[in-house]
């Protein structure tokens, strides 16, 4: 690749503003985040291909397992290689699955929409992802979850552009959805190709030593041991290979992997979703429900990951997963009360959704501390690739075989909320079993690492 790539030539000069980096993360986050719009394009590949939704449900699937897979083999290279690098490989593959996806539409060859945007895209979503948040990281060391947040939030923003766009796209080039979606994959690839690449340009690292004005390293580490939660001890340093030999990491893979999984079930689904609980919602509305859907997520991401520099990491998580039970269980038992029930309810859901991924990373600095926080969220991010298999799939496979039995409207998916009550309780549980590490010597290999007593 060419030396603008390189690491060293995004090093930031002195005085550097460190809020001009955001935007950058935000531009290639917002691309990406498109996945969470794939609902919208559901149904016209169903008719289109004159599949299941759980056959096309599982392009959705193998694009979030590439997702995870990617970011866990790639996030040592990211961490070496630096950001810039990173997002145009993340552009470069992202937008390749959206051309090998329109090919594969255009021939009617289904294993080619797999191949494009579930494999190749997926590829690009795991390295874009994880790109800008151990960066963000430094450059916010004084706000950890405020800077998480910012690196996160426009990957559940993204839907919120790309929902109604796809839309009106699908509206504007045929007079059918079905015979619309390459035209659309194209348009949106063109799209991407230049929003990331301008977030590849202006991404910045910050020089060795940096710190922002007023920071204490010292006073960090202490403000991190009497957060609350955790219990007594100062975040460790440990190296990525290290901290996947804790009981900790195991134990936030799981919350990971119950909070993800209950979310992305709604998410995935959610245009067919709403207009089988309300038959009086029609295609376009559906399509504002996903967007909105996005704003709650995206806005979750923020504000909630803000939130746990506060009233730390572990309470907040517990919010997410207990609160978050309590609202599945609102909607097996009454969610077809009312519309505004039903949209309040998974807007709340999403939100908590959100929230989860954008606090993870500062829970995995608070643990194992910042020396490779950047390679340790992207091995954690294989949680994402089990529950984006786990959350579609049982969604799915309950609305199909409901429809089979002769059921039908908030009918498909009652059975399945219920089932995602259970797997927030998992989740709840295994976040209380979560305390601190002692104290050890960064990045010391032959350290022990503790027993997460």
């Amino acid at each position: 690749m060419p030396s603008f790539l390189d690491r060293d030539r995004t090093i930031a000069p002195p005085g550097y503003n460190r809020w001009l980096v955001p935007p950058a993360a935000l531009a290639v986050h917002l691309s990406i985040g498109e996945v969470y719009a794939f609902s919208v394009f559901k149904t016209p590949l169903v008719t289109h291909f004159d599949s299941s939704l759980t056959a096309i449900g599982i392009i959705f699937s193998i694009a979030i397992v590439m997702l995870g897979l990617s970011a866990a083999f790639g996030g040592t290279w990211v961490e070496r290689n630096g950001p810039r690098k990173a997002m145009t490989v993340s552009m470069a593959c992202w937008v390749t699955g959206f051309l090998v996806a329109a090919l594969g539409v255009a021939t009617d060859q289904l294993w080619l929409v797999y191949l494009g945007y579930g494999v190749i895209g997926g590829i690009g979503l795991g390295i874009g992802y994880i790109s800008p948040v151990s960066t963000l990281i430094k450059w916010f060391p004084d706000r950890p979850g405020l800077a998480t947040g910012l690196a996160i939030m426009g990957f559940g923003g993204g839907a919120l552009v790309a929902s109604p766009l796809t839309s009106r796209l699908l509206d504007a080039y045929a007079d059918r959805p079905q015979d619309a979606i390459a035209p659309t994959m194209l348009t949106l690839a063109a799209i991407y190709v230049v929003l990331m690449s301008l977030g590849a340009w202006v991404i910045r690292v910050p020089a060795q030593g940096w710190t922002p004005p007023g920071f204490s390293s010292g006073a960090a580490v202490v403000a991190a041991a009497r957060r609350p939660g955790l219990g007594h001890g100062a975040p460790v340093d440990l190296t990525a290979n290290q901290a996947i030999r804790t009981p900790q990491f195991w134990l936030l893979w799981t919350v990971l992997f119950c909070n993800v999984t209950a979310g992305i079930g709604i998410l995935e689904q959610a245009s067919p979703m709403i207009q089988d609980f309300f038959s009086d919602v029609d295609a376009t509305e559906a399509a504002g429900f996903v967007g909105l859907l996005s704003l709650c997520n995206m806005a979750g991401r923020f504000v909630w990951s803000t939130t746990s520099d506060h009233i730390g990491r572990k309470p907040i998580y517990a919010i997410y997963l207990g609160i978050g039970a309590l609202l599945y269980l609102v909607l097996a038992l009454s969610g077809t009360s009312g519309v505004g029930l039903f949209i309040v309810t998974a807007c709340v859901i999403l939100s908590f959704y959100g929230g989860g991924f954008a606090t993870i990373p500062a829970y995995l600095k608070d643990l194992f501390g910042g020396l490779q926080v950047g390679a340790i969220h992207g091995r954690l991010l294989t949680a994402w690739s089990a529950a984006g298999v786990v959350g579609p799939l049982v969604v799915n496979r309950v609305a199909d075989h409901q429809d089979a039995a002769g059921k039908s409207g908030a009918d498909l998916y009652t059975l399945s909320f219920q089932i995602m009550v259970g797997i927030l309780v998992v989740g709840f549980a295994a976040n209380a079993l979560v305390r601190a590490l002692p104290r050890t010597r960064a990045g010391s290999a032959e350290t022990p690492v503790g027993e997460g007593k």
